[in-house]
């Protein structure tokens, strides 16, 4: 867990509003200053016309980067609200994970030669439901991998395996789930793909077939975009 203290959305949105208020503080400041020093240095020289022109003019672009401002601290401020628990949700996935491993360590037939290991079983596939029901409720969802077609934008090829009988490029394992929060990826997905097969639909050839993954043999080539491009930065 990180030891950095996560700031309440209050907290957020009281900072947010002082440093509009400041910001349009100082421009106020700067409006009138430079106003009087116009006014002190072009006294008796200025058609009062193209001086009040001036200051409309400044009055205007002080207003406008006032809005340009409060917009963008909206935007933070929504972001903050919106992705308030993500550091919390990356941390909270290895349980997720945890429990994962822990079911598929257990096979179908030790749990018909042990009705105790069994109803373990079942308490755990309970317990990882009601989990992945909590995060869906706050935006979490898990991403699409078995059976997809490989897109390096949420998934992270781990090992390639041989298949005719798939077409090359399909996801056929997931060694570790994948998550999105909202409208951005949480974390790729580490899969298994097949090669061997007839390619996918509209699949290029040579990222199908060519693979390295740095320490170890049949890897995947992720392609030149980074994980999670495609749905939003990783926050």
């Amino acid at each position: 867990m990180s030891d950095e203290i996560p700031t309440t959305e209050n907290e957020q949105a009281a900072e947010v509003d002082a440093e509009v208020d400041i910001a349009r503080e100082a421009e106020v400041e700067e409006l009138e200053l430079e106003a009087e020093a116009g006014a002190e240095a072009q006294e008796g020289e200025t058609d009062p016309a193209d001086e009040i022109r001036d200051l409309k003019d400044k009055l205007l672009r002080a207003m406008a980067e006032a809005e340009n401002t409060r917009r963008i601290a909206a935007r933070e401020k929504q972001d903050a609200s919106k992705y308030a628990v993500t550091n919390f949700a990356r941390d909270i996935l290895r349980v997720a994970d945890n429990l994962g491993f822990a079911m598929m360590s257990v096979t179908e037939e030790a749990r018909k030669a042990d009705q105790s290991l069994d109803n373990l079983y079942v308490g755990i596939d309970m317990t990882m439901k009601e989990l992945l029901n909590v995060f869906e409720g706050q935006g979490i969802k898990p991403v699409p991998a078995v059976g997809q077609p490989f897109d390096h934008n949420i998934h992270e090829a781990v090992q390639q395996v041989e298949n005719p009988d798939v077409a090359a490029g399909t996801v056929m394992q997931a060694l570790r789930g994948g998550f999105t929060i909202q409208d951005r990826l949480l974390r790729p997905a580490q899969v298994v793909v097949s090669t061997g097969g007839p390619t996918l639909d509209g699949a290029d050839d040579a990222t199908a077939s060519e693979a390295h993954v740095p320490g170890g043999a049949d890897a995947y080539e992720a392609g030149p975009a980074e994980p999670g491009k495609s749905i939003d930065q990783e926050t």
